[in-house]
């Protein structure tokens, strides 16, 4: 048996082990340390690790970024600030179309429904989350118990603390870490280039290489009306990075599944990813149609409407990855490695052995519920209208205050509220056009999925025609007044009962049964999965070691990489465009949209040095949430800013690959020619590119 037990163990290893050296969107507390001393020979100190990682900020509107100097400036992408440009954007300024830049502070725009997080500690509380399930309990009971135990920790730690505080479940179960963060408040917008050189090639060029896109955005961080000082920023390279380089990135990658299990993919693969393909196409087609009526709707609609078509771009490439029979053929190939070593050892077989059976089950439950629980809108009863969303937490928010903190809804306890009403008080307009065209499309979808004549349809339509419905919901609404909203939520449960708002009323209508769904889901799946899979992390941590990353989890992690080229169609693709390449690509497409150069660029064009690197690719492990990352060196400073990932690599939600998947980056070099040249800048290219200081945090 020990001669077995050893065979399969190396078995495991052979198969659970990246092989790949620049795989993983690692812990900053677990770094890849071996692995980057055994290939690079670099060892990050625990002074580097931190710099970086509190020089690094999670923005609220879904991205990353990063504080580029002392008086508080922040990096981002133009696509993760794009959503605040559209809400300072009138039909006379167009700032998401045109740019904008504060020549000096006092021209800088407050935004007030934006925030910053910064991770400043993480603490392992995975015993005491663990602890809290009880032998004793029933499946659906240990999950309450332990999402109980997270709202206490987290409010323990934030009355101790007063930094926000949040319990991150990882290995999708295995572990629990309390992550506390700086959260900035008071930012204002700094500089923007236009969206044509920030999007440059539009749709047809984005997840494509060789790309030229000039995707930044810079805001700058503030308390009691002054820039913050800052004593952890990143410095800007004088040098940039070359083919070859060892590169870093810091970021908050979304969401992935690389650990789940063959049922799970085989799930995501003929269920998840099919079903949200559809919704995202149709709601597509829709928005372009909304977007053809008119200018103004085009403006409006136009962050929404690229929002839509990256995540299905995205999603297509993931379905693209479970379609290989070859991906699968290795997924299926580490689960019996493992599964063998469990089966080889009694008391691994005792605490895991029936987890694979046991959440293959639990799909049978989600697929008997599925299509009605997303008909009404998951857990979060998300219907792609911002006026719905606002009733809905409202609703929720006063039904829940009289709960126990620890028996809540996760998104409404009292450690989220903070930032939970910075949006909900958000003064930002809401367009009727959109609100209508979103919930007429949530409507009929909903009348499409479950039938015309089921009781819930029925009732959300209120014998209107979907169409009809939508507009009367939000012709009717008061919402759209912050007072309103405000009002409403001082009032509480009383208010909220009382209230004849429309959206308010069809909030009522709904919940009952959303809320059952969400229960049933929670009681059914996701606490069979977190027992489960929290079973088969510790069998992998026993087999494999504990030497792993878990799946990304919109927190923040730490991927390395080298800037290289790659084959594609038999010809190696650069790993660098230049500045000039664009005025070509530009003659190329006949300067036609999305391939007309801003006139700034035109107007410079003879004061550019073409061969300045402009974009590039590096093998650094990203996805979906990285975007405005930055990208540093060996000596933490910032090289490149993380905008995109080319085709090859949108499979990453499930799997890494290496020979062809890059990552893509704004050069360093790129962004202060730019600045200086292009848009008048200089202040703010100086402020970036500020002599680097003596004793800055270095390997």
């Amino acid at each position: 048996m020990r001669i077995l037990t050893i065979t399969l163990t190396l078995a495991v290893l052979s198969v659970l082990t990246p092989a790949r050296a620049d795989e993983g969107m690692w812990l900053f507390n677990k770094p890849p340390t071996e692995v980057l001393k055994k290939k690079y020979g670099f060892e990050p100190t625990a002074a580097w690790l931190e710099h970086l990682q509190k020089s690094s900020v999670r923005f609220s509107t879904g991205g990353s970024g990063s504080i580029v100097s002392s008086n508080g400036l922040v990096m981002t992408n133009h696509h993760v600030g794009s959503d605040v440009l559209q809400k300072f954007s009138t039909k006379e300024n167009d700032l998401l179309l045109n740019g904008f830049y504060a020549a000096t502070p006092d021209k800088e725009l407050p935004c007030e429904d934006l925030y910053l997080d910064c991770l400043w500690s993480i603490e392992d509380v995975s015993a005491r989350v663990s602890g809290a399930a009880l032998p004793s309990m029933g499946v659906a009971e240990k999950n309450a118990a332990r999402r109980g135990e997270m709202s206490a920790i987290e409010k323990e730690s934030e009355a101790a603390t007063g930094l926000k505080s949040e319990v991150v479940t990882l290995y999708q179960g295995g572990r629990y870490h309390l992550y506390r963060y700086k959260t900035y408040t008071d930012v204002k917008l700094v500089m923007a280039p236009e969206k044509d050189a920030a999007f440059y090639g539009g749709d047809p060029d984005n997840f494509e290489f060789p790309r030229y896109c000039l995707d930044m955005c810079f805001f700058r961080v503030y308390e009691n009306g002054k820039p913050l000082g800052m004593e952890h920023f990143l410095r800007w390279s004088a040098d940039g990075c070359a083919t070859k380089d060892l590169v870093f990135v810091a970021g908050h990658p979304g969401s992935t599944q690389r650990l789940k299990t063959v049922d799970d993919m085989r799930w995501l693969r003929d269920t998840v990813m099919p079903n949200a393909l559809s919704r995202l196409w149709r709601r597509e087609v829709q928005m372009q149609t909304f977007s053809g009526r008119s200018a103004e709707n085009a403006r409006v609609m136009e962050t929404d409407l690229f929002s839509m078509q990256n995540s299905r771009k995205a999603r297509t490439g993931i379905l693209q990855g479970l379609l290989d029979p070859m991906l699968m053929a290795e997924k299926i190939e580490a689960e019996r490695a493992l599964r063998a070593a469990v089966d080889a050892d009694p008391e691994l077989k005792a605490s895991a052995g029936k987890a694979w059976d046991r959440l293959s089950a639990s799909r049978d439950v989600a697929r008997s519920m599925y299509t009605r629980y997303m008909a009404l809108g998951g857990s979060g009863m998300n219907m792609g209208s911002r006026g719905f969303s606002i009733a809905k937490d409202l609703t929720r928010m006063a039904a829940e205050a009289s709960v126990a903190d620890s028996k809540r809804l996760r998104e409404y306890r009292d450690s989220a509220r903070k930032t939970l009403e910075i949006g909900l008080f958000s003064p930002s307009p809401i367009d009727p056009g959109m609100e209508i065209d979103a919930l007429n499309s949530a409507l009929s979808r909903m009348a499409e999925t479950l039938g015309g004549e089921d009781p819930t349809v029925l009732r959300a339509l209120a014998g209107k025609s979907p169409r009809a419905r939508a507009e009367e919901l939000v012709l009717g609404t008061k919402l759209f007044d912050v007072a309103e909203r405000k009002r409403l939520a001082e009032g509480g449960q009383a208010a909220i009962l009382a209230s004849k708002d429309p959206l308010v009323t069809l909030v009522r209508d709904l919940d009952p049964e959303a809320r059952k769904l969400r229960k049933q889901w929670e009681d059914e799946v996701d606490s069979v999965e977190r027992e489960c899979y929290a079973q088969i992390a510790e069998a992998r941590f026993r087999v494999a070691g504990d030497k792993t990353y878990p799946d990304a989890t919109f927190t923040l992690r730490l991927s390395f990489g080298q800037v290289l080229p790659y084959e594609e169609n038999g010809t190696e693709v650069p790993a660098f465009t230049q500045m000039g390449g664009i005025f070509a690509r530009s003659a190329e497409r006949k300067n036609a949209y999305p391939f007309a150069l801003p006139k700034s660029w035109v107007a410079a064009k003879d004061k550019l040095n073409f061969a300045t690197p402009y974009n590039f690719v590096a093998t650094c492990d990203i996805i979906g949430g990285n975007s405005g990352s930055p990208v540093v060196n060996r000596a933490g400073e910032v090289v490149g800013l993380i905008f995109d990932g080319n085709i090859q690599s949108l499979v990453g939600d499930v799997a890494y690959t290496e020979a062809q998947a890059r990552a893509v980056s704004v050069d360093s070099r790129a962004m202060i020619e730019a600045l200086r040249k292009i848009y008048g800048a200089g202040a703010l290219a100086d402020e970036l590119t500020a002599a680097k200081v003596a004793g800055s945090p270095g390997h």
